[in-house]
């Protein structure tokens, strides 16, 4: 066989064979089971779907995980094979029709590009499908069964996942982002192409361990540059640096997908040694658990969040809309906040609101000239209700825009659909789009002409995610307890299918560690005649 030649000779290549073919697929969604409006097919192929040679053109050098598999693996010596890359703006419940079309086709191009020598896949983790709950578990089933029980599959998957044995029986190694806001995903994938490559080389022997205590973490408990969430990713990138541990990873959960695995889990990852992964992520965990009275929430009330932007000195305030968290699967349509400015009488704010026939409306009338025109809550009544907006229509634009910067997300290249702007005779800029867009970038209202620097208040949809957008122009951050499909209280939430006792929800839950169950190896990970649950 071939060796391949690097300029930089790296020495950890000399043992790598140049036809080492590792596929890479991407199939990305942050479900809510709380929303009411389902996740389809279409949400997907509109908003990024690439096969083939153009996953590397959309991806390739990206802050994302996916620019991290294909050039990790390039780096590595590796023969990428992109197979498809697809992801969806955080919803509801993925149709079984997507999920089945998503499905098919990754199943397909998988057994197509066989014989495959090694496996990268980017996942979400907290991906619900109609007809799988476990949709992540079950993709990864699926290109076990077609892979074979000997080929490595390494997974990437968001700090937000709710991993399930399923997920960690069916493949070699799970690695979690370990940012939130999410600024490390690139990182993240270059870390899983690099385990792949010694896999390959057989320097090292993946062995995982999954831990997965009775817990849900508040979401606005969860920003990792603060205590006390700093501690649980300080805990895994020492254990990450323990002998006998490739990788280690905690993942905080996503508590607005109603399913069995829903909660915190904990993922070590050895190098041949079960004991030594199983040790591990069951110290993670339990050091964790024992500090779980420390992840008690901080919100504010919307009329107090108002009140103290209305007097505050340092300006402008970012009002962060818990209940309606775009990154969490919320509509993006609430009016709740806005409300309550215009009702304390608070000039110059800044909300962007999704409402496509609001767009229509403003393109209708045209810039400059004036309209009056209901806007907001049109998805649902938990979120408040319609707005009137009188004002100029200012701006109309394509709403696409780029951010060059590391930001949550990593996608660069964003698309919020036709957007108008309405200025409202007390400075009111409410920023319409026809896409639902989370908040990660400041270009999102950059891009329409609106200066943020100079507002009062700041209404953002989000939590901990537009953190990096947002803190070098808001001196101020408050966290709001709005209602919504995202609420910040998990108690909200009627659940159907979680796991009881969940702590804090039940406070008499008590951590149990995963004694008899064995971690997952190459050798003995599948479940190939598994079901779907």
């Amino acid at each position: 066989m071939n060796v391949p030649t690097v300029e930089d000779n790296n020495d950890t290549l000399s043992t790598m064979p140049s036809d080492m073919r590792v596929g890479i697929a991407a199939f990305l969604h942050e479900s809510n089971t709380f929303l009411s409006v389902p996740t389809t097919l279409d949400h997907f192929r509109s908003t990024s779907w690439t096969e083939g040679v153009a996953v590397r053109d959309r991806w390739g050098g990206a802050l994302h995980e996916i620019g991290g598999l294909l050039d990790g693996s390039d780096a590595e010596g590796l023969q990428a094979i992109p197979l498809l890359a697809t992801y969806a703006v955080p919803g509801g419940t993925l149709s079984s029709k997507a999920f089945d079309a998503i499905a098919g086709r990754i199943t397909s191009l998988v057994q197509e590009a066989m014989p495959l020598d090694g496996m990268l896949v980017a996942l979400h983790g907290a991906t619900v499908a109609a007809n799988y709950p476990d949709a992540d578990g079950e993709i990864l089933r699926r290109v076990r069964s077609v892979l074979g029980p000997d080929v490595p599959l390494i997974v990437t998957l968001d700090l937000h996942a709710n991993i399930s044995h399923r997920m960690a029986d069916n493949c070699d190694a799970l690695v979690c982002y370990r940012s939130n806001p999410h600024l490390d995903q690139r990182e993240r994938g270059l870390e899983a192409a690099r385990l792949m490559a010694r896999t390959l080389r057989r320097e090292v022997r993946p062995v995982q361990a999954l831990e997965t205590p009775p817990w849900v973490i508040p979401i606005d408990r969860q920003y990792t540059r603060e205590e006390p969430a700093s501690l649980l990713y300080a805990a895994a990138e020492d254990a990450s640096r323990s002998p006998g541990i490739l990788s280690a990873s905690v993942a905080m959960g996503f508590y607005y997908a109603d399913v069995e695995e829903m909660g915190a889990s904990f993922v070590a990852v050895a190098d041949g040694d079960a004991a030594i992964a199983r040790r591990t992520a069951r110290q993670m965990a339990e050091r964790a658990w024992n500090r779980r009275e420390e992840f008690q929430s901080r919100l504010v009330s919307p009329a107090e969040a108002v009140r103290y932007a209305a007097g505050a000195q340092r300006t402008p305030v970012a009002l962060f809309d818990v209940g309606d968290n775009v990154g969490g699967g919320s509509p993006g349509d609430s009016t709740i906040l806005l409300e309550e400015l215009r009702r304390q009488g608070v000039p110059n704010y800044l909300v962007v609101l999704y409402d496509p026939a609001a767009v229509a409306r403003c393109l209708e009338a045209g810039v400059g000239y004036e309209v009056s025109i209901p806007v907001g809550a049109k998805t649902d009544t938990l979120h408040g209700h319609p707005v009137l907006a009188r004002g100029k229509v200012r701006v109309i634009s394509d709403g696409a825009f780029v951010e060059h910067e590391v930001r949550h997300g990593g996608w660069g290249k964003n698309d919020q659909g036709l957007t108008a702007v309405i200025e409202t005779a007390d400075e009111g800029s409410i920023v319409l789009t026809s896409r639902r867009m989370a908040p990660m970038s400041l270009q999102q209202i950059l891009s329409v002409g609106r200066q943020p620097q100079y507002k009062r208040a700041i209404v953002v949809k989000g939590v901990v995610a537009p953190r990096a957008a947002y803190e070098p122009v808001c001196p101020e951050i408050l966290l709001v307890d709005t209602p919504g499909v995202t609420a910040g209280n998990p108690a909200r939430f009627t659940y159907q299918h979680r796991r009881r006792p969940l702590y804090p929800l039940e406070e008499e839950a008590e951590f149990e560690p995963a004694e008899g169950r064995p971690p997952t190896s190459r050798t003995a990970s599948s479940e190939l005649e598994s079901p779907g649950r």
